[in-house]
């Protein structure tokens, strides 16, 4: 649910406020935030230590820039990576508001 939500709102804030002429391009950045949202969804538990999850979210950004980089080139694929982190940072400090310091409960 995360990924689909994040996904579709990239894109359309992407498409419609920062459009960059390129379809293509605003639906990879618009996976790589849902990616990232679904992702942290998934770690946000205390069974995975935080060497899985900072190993995971690395392997995660390395696939994105290999992907990005493949369809498009180096250039275009860093921003992806940023957002990623982005999001990493965003949801765990929402996260760290709540009692249970997760947004899962």
């Amino acid at each position: 649910m995360y990924f689909a939500i994040g996904t579709v709102l990239s894109f359309l804030i992407n498409y419609f406020f920062y459009s960059s002429n390129n379809l293509g391009l605003d639906i990879y950045y618009a996976l790589a935030f849902g990616i990232a949202w679904g992702i942290a969804y998934y770690l946000d538990t205390p069974n995975i230590t935080l060497p899985q999850k900072l190993g995971l979210s690395f392997v995660a950004m390395g696939v994105l820039v290999l992907v990005g980089t493949l369809l498009f080139n180096l250039e275009l694929a860093i921003p992806s990576i940023l957002k990623f982190s982005m999001v990493f940072v965003a949801y765990y400090l929402i996260a760290s508001f709540k009692t249970s310091k997760s947004l899962r409960n």
